[in-house]
């Protein structure tokens, strides 16, 4: 099994450190939207544009990290991003408790967060892959994901029961003081990391080229480059039905809120399944047979959402479809993250999962706008037939060839 296979004491800190930030994260869900609902009774409008601002601003604030952050010590860099994510998160509480918070705060915070979380992921993919053999990436990947889908079952019901007996910023202080443990967790690996050098031992800095080198790096890639286009598309449709579904369910079929609740909450079971069938499978088949045929799996699935139907049918249809799709990516995102580790060369890796994550971001903002200006032109329920006809196409932008991984001697190899 995934879960025993052992990577010893520095990857079990790296690990602890990803458990609680992302238990942080999930716990405090949504709670911008319900802080500027509930404290500051923003409309709809409002509420929309705080979620694309931090996603679309904060993406663009970190288009320079990348670069800036590829040819230096990923862990000080991780500790500093934690760091300033515990800072900006906790002064929204300091706000509310002083009567001074306002709009344009949450905003800045969500940009500063939304900034923080991009470079904190492309330095901790290249941590990681200093970290940990080779023969060990899908292993921690598999136990990265299975953690994301357990705090993400776990973490919305219980931020949910916080807020109303603590009121609508704990979960804000949560998530901030699980930067501050993640950032003295990553400080306690205590590896030494010698100082990245770049190709060809010229002096690095930060050069006007460089803010698209990413991007440049894998649409020049022939593995890379579907993958790219790939994940970016299916991970925009999806989010973009999200708040389409949620409107269609609560809304035009009556459902509770907490029904609508159990149909998302409990087929994330299926990605702590995922998870832990991805090694196995991939030893059984092979990587490149499995990220293939479970990235065309996954692509089937949302377009039942179209049929969706009032009662405890439509319910169980909502289950076990979300159940399908979750099980899918369980079992497709960690093959894909070590595929892409493998794939991409050691001093590329910042700017390239900075990149792709830039991409998503700035995808899913945009996205999300379209499919509710179709919505408003069609109605919820085309709009997500639409994004689910489009996703039945996306298997067809997974690489068609196993490609070699890219395994040359990593000169910054973390040390003991």
């Amino acid at each position: 099994m995934v879960g025993r296979r052992p990577l010893g004491r520095q990857f079990g800190w790296l690990w602890a450190a990803y458990a609680i930030s992302t238990f942080g994260t999930r716990l405090a869900f949504d709670a911008f939207a319900l802080i500027a609902i509930l404290v500051l009774h923003a409309g709809p409008t409002q509420v929309s544009v705080l979620a694309a601002t931090g996603l679309a601003v904060g993406a663009a604030v970190a288009v320079p990290l990348g670069p800036w952050v590829e040819f230096r010590r990923k862990q000080p860099v991780m500790v500093a991003m934690d760091l300033t994510r515990f800072v900006t998160l906790m002064s929204v509480p300091a706000a509310y408790v002083l009567g001074l918070l306002g709009f344009v705060q949450l905003m800045v915070v969500s940009v500063v967060v939304g900034a923080a979380d991009i470079a904190f992921n492309a330095a901790s993919g290249a941590y990681l892959k200093a970290l940990v053999r080779p023969e060990d990436l899908l292993v921690a990947n598999g136990r990265f994901e299975s953690t994301t889908w357990t705090a993400t079952v776990l973490g919305p019901p219980a931020g949910t029961a916080a807020i109303g007996f603590f009121g609508p910023v704990a979960t804000v202080v949560a998530d901030a003081v699980s930067y501050l443990l993640s950032a003295v967790g990553i400080h306690a690996i205590g590896a030494s990391e010698s100082r990245p050098v770049p190709s060809g031992g010229h002096k690095a800095r930060l050069r006007p080229r460089d803010l698209g080198g990413g991007w440049r790096y894998i649409l020049t890639h022939p593995a890379l480059r579907p993958l790219f286009l790939n994940t970016v598309l299916v991970n925009g449709l999806i989010m973009a039905t999200s708040p389409l579904l949620a409107v269609l369910m609560l809304g035009d079929l009556g459902f509770a809120p907490w029904q609508y609740g159990l149909a998302f909450g409990l087929p994330c079971v299926g990605g702590i399944i995922g998870s832990r069938l991805a090694r196995p499978l991939v030893g059984r088949f092979g990587r490149h047979k499995v990220l293939v045929s479970v990235g065309a799996l996954r692509a089937c699935w949302s377009i039942g959402l179209a049929f969706v139907r009032p009662g405890a049918v439509g319910l169980v249809l909502v289950i076990a479809v979300e159940f399908g799709l979750i099980t899918c990516m369980g079992v497709f995102n960690p093959v894909f993250a070590t595929y892409r580790l493998d794939q991409t060369a050691t001093d590329r890796i910042v700017r390239t999962l900075s990149a792709w994550s830039v991409t998503g971001k700035v995808t899913i903002a945009a996205m999300t706008g379209l499919w509710g200006l179709l919505a408003g032109a069609t109605g919820p329920r085309t709009a997500i037939a639409v994004a689910g006809l489009l996703m039945l196409s996306t298997p067809f932008l997974l690489p068609r060839h196993d490609r070699a991984p890219s395994h040359e001697p990593d000169p910054n190899r973390v040390r003991t």
